[in-house]
C-alpha cells in the first residue's frame, strides 16, 4: 500500500464526514475502523472552521448573535447538511410509531415530516442560543464552544461504530461502519477528547477546565441514550441515525457549556 493505515483512516473520516476535497481510496472494514476512530479529528477541523468564521465576524464589528448563527451554519455547510437531514429523518422514523421496517422506509424518503421539522427547529434554536451566550461572554468562550461541540459530535460517531452495535440495513454508511471500532479504542478516544477539552478549557480558567470535559461526557451520554433507543426501535444504526447522534451530541455539549 502506498499510504499508511492512518492516512486511509483520515481520508475515510474527512471524505465521509465533511465536504472537504478528500478522496476515499479504500472502502473496507479496516478503513472504516480507522475512519471512525479519526472522526473526532474531522470534528476538530470543522469546529475550528466554524469558530474562525464567528471570530472573524466579531472582529469586523458584527454582534454575538450573527456570529452565533454563522458558527452554527458552518458545520451544516461542511457536511452538506447531512447530519441535520439525518436528525430530521431519525425524528420522523421515531415519531411515526411504526414497526422497524416501516419506520426505516419513512426515514429513507426524501421529504421531511412534521417530527423532523420540529426537531430541526428546536435543535438549531438551541445551538444558536448557546453559541450566542458564549460569544456574548467572550470570543474565546465562543471558540471553545464551537470546537468542543463539533469534536464531541464526531466522538459520538466513534462510540456508535463500536463492536456490538448492529446495522439496521445491509447497505449504506451504517452498514459500512457498524461494529468496526473496538470498544477499547472507542473508550481511549473518548478519554483523549475529554482530556483535550479539559486542557482547552483550562486556558480560560478553572471553571472551564471542569465545564468543557463535562460537556463532552454529557454529549456522549445523550448520544448513547439515543443510540440505544434507535437500536431497539430500528434493529440497529443507519446513516441517518449517525447524523442524529452527531447533532444530538453537538447540541448537548453547547447547552452544557452554557450552564452556570
Amino acid at each position: 500500500m502506498s499510504r499508511t493505515p492512518l492516512s486511509h483512516g483520515l481520508r475515510f473520516a474527512f471524505g465521509t464526514l465533511t465536504v472537504l476535497p478528500v478522496t476515499v481510496t479504500r472502502w473496507d472494514r479496516e478503513a472504516a475502523r480507522g475512519g471512525m476512530l479519526c472522526a473526532p479529528v474531522a470534528g476538530l477541523v470543522v469546529g475550528a472552521g466554524a469558530a474562525l468564521v464567528g471570530v472573524t465576524l466579531l472582529a469586523m464589528g458584527a454582534g454575538p448573535l450573527l456570529a452565533a448563527v454563522a458558527t452554527a451554519a458552518v458545520p451544516a455547510a461542511l457536511t452538506r447538511g447531512l447530519h441535520l437531514d439525518g436528525l430530521a429523518d431519525t425524528a420522523d422514523g421515531l415519531g411515526s410509531g411504526k414497526p422497524a421496517e416501516d419506520a426505516l422506509r419513512i426515514m429513507k424518503q426524501s421529504d421531511i415530516g412534521p417530527f423532523g421539522v420540529i426537531t430541526l427547529l428546536f435543535v438549531l434554536l438551541a445551538q444558536v442560543a448557546a453559541l450566542f451566550q458564549a460569544y456574548e461572554t467572550s470570543w474565546a468562550r465562543g471558540v471553545l464552544a464551537a470546537v468542543v461541540s463539533a469534536t464531541a459530535a464526531r466522538l459520538a460517531l466513534t462510540l456508535a461504530a463500536r463492536t456490538g452495535v448492529p446495522a439496521a440495513r445491509p447497505d449504506g454508511l451504517g452498514a459500512a461502519v457498524a461494529g468496526t471500532v473496538p470498544v477499547r479504542g472507542a473508550l481511549l478516544m473518548t478519554l483523549a477528547v475529554t482530556v483535550a477539552a479539559a486542557g482547552a478549557g483550562a486556558l480560560l480558567g478553572t471553571y472551564d477546565l471542569v465545564r468543557a470535559p463535562l460537556a463532552v461526557l454529557a454529549a456522549c451520554a445523550s448520544a448513547e441514550l439515543l443510540l440505544r433507543h434507535c437500536t431497539r426501535r430500528f434493529g440497529g444504526i443507519t446513516g441517518d441515525v449517525f447524523g442524529g447522534l452527531a447533532e444530538t451530541a453537538a447540541t448537548t455539549a453547547l447547552v452544557a457549556l452554557s450552564l452556570g
